[in-house]
């Protein structure tokens, strides 16, 4: 695997961004729990070198879900039960519940209580990498993640495991609906963060947080477009049924997974 060292990129995009899978001392988590109970005096900061950004809580983790104008079409490939990962304030989460049977699922113990106290049904911690030895095969209906989780997979070999496990948790008519970023698109270099990469049709990010003095560990995200999701996922036993590109002037996008051989 190509190395990528993280250096300044300035930022011209805002778009959300996942929770790392080891979050302690977890500023991300805190920032959120202190929003929540109207106790945050101070900013959660995306630090890459000296390019910072305040990061926008509000919009990314409480505006309501029946105000995002994809969500239609993420709910037309959704069943329940339906799992999700990487669920932060429950945002989603709330939403689907009243639909679907849902479970959400967050690596940090603050973001957990506060989907607890927000009155996410069924919420628990875990870890979106290791989805196999929390849940039983075909426990789901359908997976969802939003926030380019899957683009925590820091190799070609760990997103296929990751999708392998959601193929693994999820029934033989199983679906999934995933985010991430094209890095082909003309504005990709824009996003906060961003490292070029010697692999062809891959980018990265790489950048940390920090709140009220804590420092979190430096996020590695590896970007690929709908082309080398598409490879991985069959591989996987899925097949991208769909691509929607909500905003054509972001490099964001939301792929359909449906499982191989089903209609």
């Amino acid at each position: 695997m190509s190395h990528v060292t993280c250096h300044h990129v300035s930022e011209r995009l805002t778009i959300p961004v996942a929770v790392p899978r080891t979050v302690e001392p977890d500023p991300l988590g805190r920032a959120i729990r202190d929003h929540h109970r109207g106790e945050r005096t101070h900013p959660l900061v995306d630090r890459d070198g000296g390019a910072t950004r305040e990061h926008p809580i509000e919009r990314f983790y409480f505006e309501p879900v029946a105000d995002d104008p994809d969500i239609g079409w993420v709910e037309s490939w959704l069943s329940g039960p339906l799992l999700e990962v990487g669920a932060g304030a429950g945002r989603h989460a709330l939403y689907f519940q009243e639909r679907l049977e849902t479970v959400a699922t967050d690596l940090s113990r603050h973001l957990v209580a506060v989907m607890d106290d927000r009155g996410v049904a069924d919420a628990r911690r875990a870890d979106m990498f290791s989805l196999r030895a929390v849940f039983d095969d075909g426990r789901f209906r359908s997976v969802f993640a939003r926030g380019t989780q899957a683009c925590l997979a820091d190799s070609p070999a760990e997103l296929r495991r990751f999708l392998a496990d959601l193929a693994a948790v999820t029934t033989r008519d199983g679906t999934a609906v995933l985010d991430g970023f094209d890095p082909g698109h003309e504005r990709a270099p824009e996003l906060f963060g961003h490292r070029p990469d010697p692999e062809a049709d891959v980018a990265r990010r790489c950048y940390h947080q920090t709140y009220e003095g804590a420092v979190g560990k430096t996020l590695s995200f590896r970007l690929v477009g709908p082309d080398r999701l598409r490879a991985a996922a069959e591989e996987a036993g899925w097949q991208v049924a769909d691509v929607r590109r909500g905003d054509p002037r972001t490099p964001h996008y939301q792929a359909a997974l449906a499982k191989s051989g089903i209609g």
